[in-house]
């Protein structure tokens, strides 16, 4: 019979991914406190921990309240099930040392046309009378 922390993440979990049916949480404790091993579908990994891990770090918040009330300090552990190592991203190849000159002359153009916009907002924002 599943705890009550493995039913709250199963249930957050569950609501957030695309394949609730593959979700499961294993309860593990130790000296640290509770560790909850969430793994799901491959798939839904990015979607539980979300952008720059903002996802997963609200179930380890919504966790940490949890534990508060319970007296307990809870760890999730979002285990990779997939098989597959994920695929290393390869920086692109540099361009040529013409475009780059290209590249940064257009930056800098870029930069002093905002430079003038900035400076003609202002000037607007000084003639205001507050």
């Amino acid at each position: 019979m599943a705890t009550i922390d493995q039913q709250f993440v199963e249930y957050i979990v569950k609501t957030l991914v695309n394949n609730p049916d593959k979700v499961s949480v294993e309860r593990k404790i130790d000296e640290k406190g509770v560790l909850l091993s969430l793994s799901v579908d491959p798939e839904d990994v990015g979607r539980v921990i979300g952008k720059r891990g903002a996802t997963a770090q609200s179930i380890r918040t919504l966790l940490r309240a949890l534990g508060t009330k319970n007296d307990a300090r809870y760890n999730l552990k979002i285990v990779n099930t997939d098989a597959e190592p994920l695929p290393r991203i390869t920086a692109p190849e540099a361009p040529a040392e013409s475009d780059a000159v290209e590249a940064v002359a257009e930056a800098e153009e870029e930069d002093n046309t905002l430079a003038e916009k900035t400076r003609a907002e202002m000037e607007d924002l000084d003639d205001l009378d507050i």
